[in-house]
């Protein structure tokens, strides 16, 4: 597995710049012994059978969400899992099209991504996949995501490309600091951005500032994402409820911003206190 198997998964992408092979590339196989080897085998054997059993069920998720929660700086990186049925709706809301450019600038494991291009196969399939200059769209060109975890990156790619999507732009990138230099570039942007966790206040876009003058990553991101919009372009984002109801100047204004200049739905969706943002 070491010394083969593992190599050679690292350069199943005949592209050397596209995704998978970017962060595949310093991946390291870290199961120590052969016993340990055969036990996650067969673990996910288990997992398999109970996936194949349960249709219903998201397993999967449900399993990176426990990961997740063994992972020491999880809270404090905010990788949070959305629940799939969320993402569903959240898709479902803003009905994609075929020429959409789409982002998630806080992609993690490029559920929004993934849920889209799902939705696309399945509502507009003969319309994208038999026409070339479509399906060269949807496979190079339409999907965007950044993150700032290069394991999040790497499980994002993977992702990607198992559910099909040949070459998605998936990129390391601090969407919220001048490295992000997109204005008006996407027409779709679908995320659920992190709530909390270090912020270099320093490093911050100064366009951002302008908008809503913050630390808070949830009102910045909001920012963010009417900057990278294209005229007519649509969001679909999950945020605290504090968005709603923060009395801090920031947040009186970028609600002033969203509620005067833009055109805005929201949603109570799955759990206490969280909100689904349509723009």
């Amino acid at each position: 597995m070491q010394e083969w198997v593992f190599p050679f998964i690292k350069t199943l992408h005949s592209d050397k710049n596209s995704a998978y092979s970017k962060y595949m590339d310093d991946a390291i196989f870290k199961l120590p012994t052969p016993l340990v080897l055969s036990k996650v085998v067969d673990s996910l054997d288990e997992i398999y059978r109970i996936m194949n059993e349960i249709q219903t069920a998201d397993v999967r998720g449900d399993v990176y969400e426990y990961l997740l929660s063994k992972i020491a700086q999880s809270g404090r990186n905010g990788q949070f899992r959305t629940p799939r049925h969320i993402i569903r709706m959240m898709v479902e809301l803003m009905d994609p099209s075929s020429d959409e450019v789409i982002c998630d600038p806080a992609c993690g494991t490029s559920g929004f991504l993934v849920a889209a291009g799902e939705y696309l196969k399945e509502k507009k399939k003969e319309e994208i996949f038999f026409n070339k200059q479509k399906k060269d769209h949807y496979m190079n060109h339409m999907f965007h995501g950044y993150d700032m975890d290069r394991t999040m990156l790497r499980i994002g790619a993977m992702n990607m490309m198992t559910h099909g999507i040949d070459n998605p732009f998936i990129e390391y990138r601090d969407s919220l600091s001048d490295q992000n230099s997109d204005k008006e570039k996407y027409s779709l942007v679908l995320a659920n951005p992190p709530f909390k966790g270090s912020l270099d206040a320093e490093s911050v876009s100064g366009d951002l500032l302008k908008v809503c003058k913050t630390k808070k990553t949830e009102l910045l991101f909001l920012a963010l994402f009417l900057r990278i919009l294209k005229t007519d372009g649509r969001c679909a984002c999950i945020v605290p409820d504090g968005v709603l109801f923060g009395s801090s100047k920031a947040h009186k204004d970028i609600r002033k911003e969203i509620v005067e200049n833009q055109k805005l739905r929201f949603k109570r969706p799955w759990i206490r206190h969280s909100y689904c943002l349509t723009v």
